[in-house]
């Protein structure tokens, strides 16, 4: 296996750990726990599985971890194609999200805290405490709403870096583009047009294949040398 190959493969290997752990706490959590507009009966679902919850968490924690090395191991793989933007890759891929993701794991355990109740929260309520248990728990949602304008921003650079690299199909490049329009356009209407939403999330979901498709050629094929028309390999 040539160094390039190899390199290809890490990074394939460490953007599927990431999106096998994702869906954990964006997905599964709140399909499973979280009741729209009824604090009382979240609270109830987090209590009993208060298990599941800190996995949530912990999930949070490891995938800001994990953004690092993935985003250090295409820099390694894509700079040549371009230093400048690799590094901006790295800072919107990378440094920002992982910092946001670990900011806001303090939100999921405000919720929890309030959940289980403590001595010191004595002077709240049941339903208060349940009140601001989903309130905290609305705020890690909008936050991840907010991550999402980074999620597209960094595929830009990205996409480009693979357009140019001559050993990723250029198909590759295009779809990581529209994945990167379809997140930032997701993130606008989520705080500007959040009517829309739901059925933006619809529209864009195939787009936000780009990266499950950029993950799995890095993954089982690695990096091929493309000649120009990005058809053949050599």
């Amino acid at each position: 296996m040539t160094p390039l190959n190899r390199d290809a493969r890490l990074a394939g290997f460490t953007y599927l750990l990431i999106c096998l752990v994702g869906p954990l706490r964006l997905i599964y959590i709140p399909s499973a726990l979280l009741v729209s507009g009824n604090p009382a009966e979240t609270a109830t679902n987090i209590a009993a599985h208060e298990t599941l919850f800190r996995w949530g968490m912990f999930g949070d924690l490891f995938i800001g971890t994990m953004l690092i090395f993935v985003v250090l191991a295409l820099h390694r793989l894509l700079k040549s194609a371009g230093p400048t933007l690799a590094v901006t890759m790295v800072i919107f891929g990378g440094l920002l999200p992982s910092a946001i993701y670990f900011i806001n794991t303090a939100n999921d355990a405000a919720a929890l805290v309030l959940v289980r109740g403590a001595p010191f929260l004595d002077a709240f309520s049941q339903a208060q405490r349940e009140s601001l248990a989903m309130l905290f728990l609305r705020v890690h949602r909008e936050v991840i709403t907010a991550a999402e304008m980074l999620w597209g921003l960094w595929l830009i650079p990205l996409a480009i870096l693979v357009w140019r690299c001559g050993f990723l199909p250029r198909v590759l490049a295009v779809w990581l583009m529209l994945n990167a329009f379809a997140y930032v356009a997701q993130s606008f209407a989520g705080f500007v047009m959040p009517q829309l939403s739901d059925s933006l999330d619809t529209a864009c979901f195939p787009l936000q294949l780009g990266e499950v498709a950029f993950m799995l050629w890095l993954l089982v094929f690695g990096a091929r040398r493309f000649i120009l028309t990005g058809n053949k390999t050599q």
